[in-house]
């Protein structure tokens, strides 16, 4: 049952087949229709290589929505393409604040860069955390919010981290979904507006539009890190509806939906909280992402006893700090999560008198 769950190259769409009712991946729904349009509208100009024009007009969409040159822009095929030229930085050793996304685990090791990995529990605050990062790691990387644990650190606490000689990475691919509890205001935490040297935020628009499938996102920093980054680097990196859809969710409509989508995701996080509590399920810590982590005894076989019932979860075992008992919740609207939390309630049941 457990066979590949601890593999650190396994990924939610993994615990999910077709036609079932999936809280395992953290991708919204389908893309909205003016990003759809904005795909479509490329199709004809498919035999065409992307040109250059079209690579600007997108990077200028993206620093204007930052407040940055165009020069701290750069365009990924996903969040995941930007992990992978972390190595080209020239890192000497790598601190990784844990439980977090595994890929960025995953590039270093096989670049054979050394990792120092900083564990806490889920609701540690990252500012305890802090000493445990050696003085010569030279690139840390958290995430923020942090997938699995869905905790969003202070912007205070991550600008603590920095340290002459050290680039600090913060996986930003779902903040644009997070909401200040107190005034409402977006993004409360990012450092995506932040012009530092020695910080580097990748940024992915798949998750909140829809677009897991066609790879987008972009990551911003310093002109000198970007130059490095890119050294070598193929060309054509983004396919031409790639750039098209990455201008239609940076720009205007791109950002009302973001806000939109970040209001709905807090009423609709609020419901599956509610719920998870009836049946005696309580979060591993305060969630400000669109999935929330929980941990169960026995999590495993209630997993399996999920999927009989059509749903599916995110099992949590291969994150580093986590457990088998751990599991992700992504957030779903309220008739999906009345019936997860009816099959979830069920399921315990089963486990309990299956083992009396």
């Amino acid at each position: 049952m457990t066979s590949g769950l601890h593999a650190l190259d396994r990924h939610g769409d993994r615990d999910s087949t077709a036609g079932m009712l999936d809280f395992a991946v953290n991708v919204r729904g389908a893309a909205p229709p003016f990003v759809q349009a904005a795909i479509a509208s490329t199709l004809d100009d498919l035999a065409r290589y992307p040109t250059t024009d079209q690579t600007d007009h997108t990077t200028g969409i993206i620093a204007d929505l930052h407040g940055r040159p165009t020069d701290e822009v750069m365009l990924l095929a996903g969040a995941s393409d930007g992990f992978e030229l972390l190595p080209k930085l020239g890192v000497a050793h790598a601190a990784l604040v844990q439980p977090s996304f595994t890929e960025p685990e995953l590039v270093l090791r096989a670049a054979g860069i050394p990792i120092t990995q900083v564990i806490g529990r889920p609701d540690t605050p990252l500012a305890d955390l802090a000493a445990d990062i050696p003085d010569d790691a030279d690139l840390v990387v958290v995430g923020n919010p942090t997938n699995p644990t869905s905790v969003l650190h202070s912007a205070e606490s991550i600008d603590a981290l920095r340290r002459p000689g050290r680039l600090v990475v913060v996986d930003e691919a779902f903040a644009d979904l997070t909401l200040d509890p107190v005034t409402g205001a977006r993004e409360p935490q990012s450092l995506a507006d932040r012009r530092v040297d020695d910080v580097i935020v990748m940024r992915s628009v798949t998750k909140t539009f829809g677009l897991a499938g066609l790879r987008a996102g972009y990551l911003l920093a310093a002109p000198e890190v970007i130059e490095r980054a890119a050294a070598g680097r193929r060309a054509w990196p983004l396919s031409t509806p790639a750039l098209a859809a990455l201008a239609a969710c940076c720009g205007p409509d791109g950002q009302r939906f973001c806000s939109e989508q970040a209001e709905l995701v807090a009423i609709e996080r609020d419901h599956l909280l509610a719920r998870l509590a009836e049946v005696g399920v309580i979060p591993c810590a305060p969630p400000a992402a669109p999935f929330v982590l929980v941990e169960m005894p026995g999590a495993l076989a209630v997993r399996e006893s999920l999927r009989g019932q059509g749903i599916a979860v995110r099992s949590c075992a291969n994150f580093v700090g986590l457990s088998d008992d751990h599991l992700r919740l992504a957030v779903r609207p309220a008739a999906q999560v009345d019936r997860l939390a009816t099959a979830l309630d069920r399921a315990r049941e089963e486990i309990t008198v299956g083992s009396a």
